[in-house]
């Protein structure tokens, strides 16, 4: 006999991973949005936080207006994916370089993005979110920035070797990715 389940559990079903026969070709082709897709698993992107989508919107907002300024590029928002390798992927901002932009920009990416830049949720879990880092590096991603809001810390990533925690008190920099970007980590979370 099934029991009818209560609203709180529907929506548990419907944000747990599904497993599908689904290939990454017909991911791409599909017309599902709120998923990423990781080796035959769908996953579902939900509704953030109001403090994650302030967090988000700060650092979209700096990031956004020197490459705008200084012509380098585009950013994008948490609702555009990119292929990373055999996932498709929607970092919460991503930045793309001139150089590197499609020209048809209709569909999913089939690149990954030269940042992409992660804000940890309060659902995440820490191995996952360190799993998706090490898979944009992977894929050619460049650099990859992992905003933790609890600790006020944003985790630079290079390399499987080269990660560094800025604080509160340290300046946040594009590196060699987006040139002359800089912001005091502690303006991202105000």
């Amino acid at each position: 006999m099934d029991i009818p389940k209560n609203g709180y559990e529907q929506a548990a079903i419907s944000l747990t991973p599904l497993e599908t026969d689904m290939t990454l070709e017909d991911f791409l082709e599909s017309d599902l949005e709120r998923y990423e897709y990781v080796k035959g698993v769908l996953i579902p992107m939900p509704p953030t936080s109001g403090e994650h989508g302030e967090i988000s919107s700060n650092v979209q907002w700096y990031l956004y207006s020197h490459v705008r300024e200084n012509q380098l590029g585009r950013v994008y928002t948490s609702d555009t994916g990119f292929r990373v390798g055999e996932r498709v992927l929607m970092p919460d901002i991503a930045f793309v370089s001139l150089a590197r932009l499609p020209d048809n920009r209709r569909k999913v990416f089939s690149i990954p993005p030269d940042l992409a830049v992660e804000v940890v949720s309060p659902t995440d879990i820490q191995y996952r979110v360190v799993e998706k880092a090490f898979a944009y590096l992977n894929a050619g991603t460049r650099l990859v920035w992992i905003v933790e809001p609890v600790g006020k810390t944003i985790t630079v990533y290079r390399s499987k070797t080269d990660i560094k925690v800025l604080t509160r008190e340290d300046t946040l920099t594009g590196e060699d990715v987006v040139e002359g970007f800089s912001c005091h980590v502690a303006e991202l979370f105000e």
